[in-house]
């Protein structure tokens, strides 16, 4: 496949997510105070786009509570620095099970809920952009499972596209991106398509170039999407996403430390992708450029 570097790159800053990583760094954002002021600090940095997961304030534990993202959102737009919404829908399709010997009745830890709940937030808050997992997988944790059904996403892309949100395709491995464009020949995802390629993550799409390239070559022309790996490979795929046309994502979610012995912020990280991309040559895209590169519509909750 010939190289077509990108040129212009936009940085997505994934800030917290919901993995158990709330007690591996004291830079994990927890409130919706922490949040904001964590994702105000990446967006200065030069990320156009953040990614927003939120938690129990308390104990740091992931949580779906609509209060929380709503002061979350409120905080950012109250805010003088511009920068593009992209709030989860991926919560909700937590599937735990018992031990091989007994399986049924699932394990606790089991979060799952319909279509219209899953998406209730996104309804409330109107981001520009939100997540949809398009797949099933296993996780490392156990005996986990993300459970997202073709029905599940049938309906879920269908009311994104009542909201009028973009939805960011998740793609954890190869069959999601087949799911990924069925979807979009059903008319259930309008054009622009955007795509986030998530690799590294046990147990979906290995971080070698040749399963990551393979994804890419099978990506529609006129789609736009991102790329991501986990811990250390972090930078190196922001840098094989940008050699191979893409755009980055970096942040707390996927990747603590900037250095060996040395914890990350999410705008340090968001500092160090910017001059990566900028060292290969790509001019970073601000909020402006993004929303009329993507068809986004900047609206408030009426």
């Amino acid at each position: 496949m010939p190289l077509t570097p990108s040129t212009e790159v936009f940085i997505t800053a994934a800030l917290t997510g919901s993995g158990a990583t709330q007690d591996r760094s004291p830079h994990v954002p927890r409130s919706p105070a922490q949040i904001a002021a964590s994702a105000v600090a990446a967006a200065r940095a030069g990320a156009a786009i953040v990614h927003i997961h939120v938690r129990d304030p308390n104990t740091g534990a992931p949580s779906r509570d609509l209060a929380l993202y709503r002061e979350v959102t409120e905080l950012i737009r109250a805010s003088d620095t511009d920068v593009i919404l992209n709030l989860t829908a991926g919560m909700g399709g937590d599937m735990v099970f018992g031990p091989p010997d007994r399986p049924l009745p699932l394990a606790p830890g089991t979060d799952m809920a319909g279509a219209e709940e899953r998406l209730a937030h996104i309804a409330d808050c109107r981001p520009e952009i939100c997540t949809l997992d398009c797949g099933t997988m296993n996780f490392a944790e156990a005996d986990y499972v993300m459970t997202n059904t073709p029905g599940m996403l049938r309906a879920m892309a269908a009311r994104i596209q009542a909201l009028g949100v973009r939805p960011e395709i998740e793609i954890f491995d190869t069959g999601h991106l087949w799911l990924a464009r069925q979807l979009v020949f059903e008319g259930l995802i309008d054009d622009p398509v955007l795509l986030q390629l998530c690799m590294g993550i046990p147990w979906g799409a290995p971080n070698d170039l040749a399963t990551f390239t393979a994804l890419v070559a099978n990506i529609p022309a006129g789609w736009h999407y991102s790329a991501f790996s986990i811990g250390r490979a972090q930078m190196p795929f922001a840098a094989a996403a940008i050699l191979a046309g893409g755009n980055i994502r970096v942040g707390l979610e996927d990747n603590l430390w900037l250095a060996k012995g040395e914890l990350a912020t999410n705008e340090a990280l968001v500092t160090r992708a910017r001059r990566l991309a900028e060292a290969m040559g790509a001019r970073i895209l601000t909020p402006v450029e993004v929303r009329e590169k993507l068809k986004l519509i900047k609206r408030f909750p009426v």
